[in-house]
């Protein structure tokens, strides 16, 4: 597991909240913020999707063990489901992509 050092944890929050008056410091600091940001939000908007994805192709496999003749609506659903959690993971793609370079 990741140890975050105290010391950068201090030094970043005293730049963010009461700011600096070296511009190239302030400059810095927001990139690195900006790419924090940008990584917790697709990690933690990847993680919905795939957990989603993980368990509906596990129930769709457990659906077609016990009903192989229903393969087709299975099949027809458990697609469609992942299109949508897909999508959603992409939306997450988006707003990284946005935090860190637009915002």
């Amino acid at each position: 597991m990741a140890v975050i050092d105290p010391e950068i944890v201090r030094a970043v929050s005293q730049i963010v909240v009461l700011g600096t008056e070296n511009k190239e410091v302030a400059i810095e600091s927001a990139a690195g913020v900006k790419a924090l940001a940008a990584g917790i939000a697709m990690g933690l908007g990847a993680l919905g999707p795939g957990l989603g994805i993980g368990l509906l192709a596990s129930k769709a496999m457990e659906a077609l063990g016990r009903n192989p003749e229903a393969r087709a609506p299975i099949q027809q659903n458990m697609v469609l489901g992942l299109a949508f959690a897909e999508a959603i993971g992409i939306y997450a793609l988006v707003v990284s992509i946005i935090i860190l370079f637009v915002a």
